[in-house]
């Protein structure tokens, strides 16, 4: 039970007895006892024979409690307080006729009437508010992987056993508030406890934290919890994964033929050129003299110079006999003749 507020003073019509209750509600925890207080000022003469309480219900007059003659008297006590309804009797002379309420429930909530008799007759209302407060909220995000910066993503908030109906509020990685494509539910269970579920739909942000508050408004009471997507949710598009591996090997692929079809082609025109060159004379007037004197540096621009204009698509670089075939431009697509590195 907490703590009760300032009294307010009831007088019967004569104005011989004064009643005192809380002013403000009485705020009492489900499942938690609660004192609902009321009490007056009794006469130096007063005898416990003499007092008449009634507790019930302001609204429907449902008897809560009832004490008379000294005694208890519960025979026509609502089902709903059977056991669960006591006076704090070593009190009652003094004055304290409040009511312990035991195990408080949900259908509790609302206001009591304190009906007290001695020789005058008084009565006042006190105000019962039950609370419960809620769990720590649970946050998941769906869908929890393969996420992708500009998808589309749910981030769900669920807290339970709360009471009364909480406010739900988002916030996102600068503590703003988010006020746009939320849905929130607030269902009862067969207790009347309310459990709550909140979903946020968001474009996802790499390293974006979403926090979610619970408030329960009469305790005052705020829970919260909060979700980053990190890394570990985004995932490389598959889209263009595939593609990016597909061009790869096409290259590889591209690469290996060409690097096969230039060895063979340059090595057959090697064997044609040696060939040529051991038949030819220098006195023939179609001779290479480049060629016939025998200088290896001369037969190797020879050879380079005839490979570059028949395979005008690869370039073809020499140091110390080492040929290195590189891709190059087609001829129908560059106005320049193929260059000799």
């Amino acid at each position: 039970m907490l703590p009760w507020g300032l009294t307010t003073s009831c007088f019967s019509p004569a104005g011989a007895m004064e009643i005192q209750v809380p002013e403000e509600p009485v705020v009492a925890l489900f499942g938690r006892d609660a004192t609902l207080r009321c009490s007056f000022s009794p006469e130096a003469n007063f005898s416990l024979d003499d007092l008449s309480l009634i507790w019930q219900l302001t609204d429907t007059k449902r008897l809560v409690h009832s004490f008379s003659g000294g005694r208890d008297q519960l025979a026509d006590q609502g089902g709903g307080y059977a056991n669960r309804t006591a006076l704090f009797y070593d009190q009652l002379a003094q004055g304290n006729v409040s009511l312990l309420l035991r195990r408080v429930e949900i259908a509790d909530e609302g206001s009591f009437t304190c009906f007290v008799r001695v020789r005058d007759y008084s009565s006042a209302a006190v105000t019962l508010q039950v609370a419960a407060p809620y769990s720590k909220p649970n946050l998941n995000l769906e869908p929890n992987k393969d996420l992708k910066p500009g998808d589309l993503a749910a981030v769900t908030c669920h807290a339970s056993r709360g009471y009364p109906e909480a406010s739900v509020l988002w916030q996102d990685s600068q503590g703003t508030n988010i006020t746009e494509n939320i849905t929130t539910s607030q269902v009862a269970n067969e207790e009347g406890l309310f459990d709550v579920h909140s979903v946020l739909q968001v474009l996802v942000e790499p390293s974006s934290t979403y926090s979610c508050l619970v408030r329960n408004p009469v305790l005052q009471q705020e829970t919260h919890a909060s979700v980053t997507i990190t890394g570990q949710h985004l995932a490389f598009p598959a889209v263009a994964l595939w593609v990016t591996v597909g061009l790869a090997i096409c290259v590889v692929v591209l690469l290996i033929v060409l690097a096969y079809i230039c060895q063979k082609k340059i090595r057959e025109s090697c064997e044609e050129e040696e060939e040529n060159a051991g038949k030819a004379s220098p006195s023939h007037p179609g001779a290479h003299p480049a060629v016939g004197d025998g200088s290896e540096d001369a037969l190797t621009s020879f050879l380079l110079l005839h490979i570059s204009e028949r395979f005008p698509l690869v370039f073809v670089s020499s140091s110390q006999h080492i040929f290195t075939f590189l891709l190059c431009p087609s001829p129908s697509l560059s106005p320049h003749p193929p260059t000799l590195l």
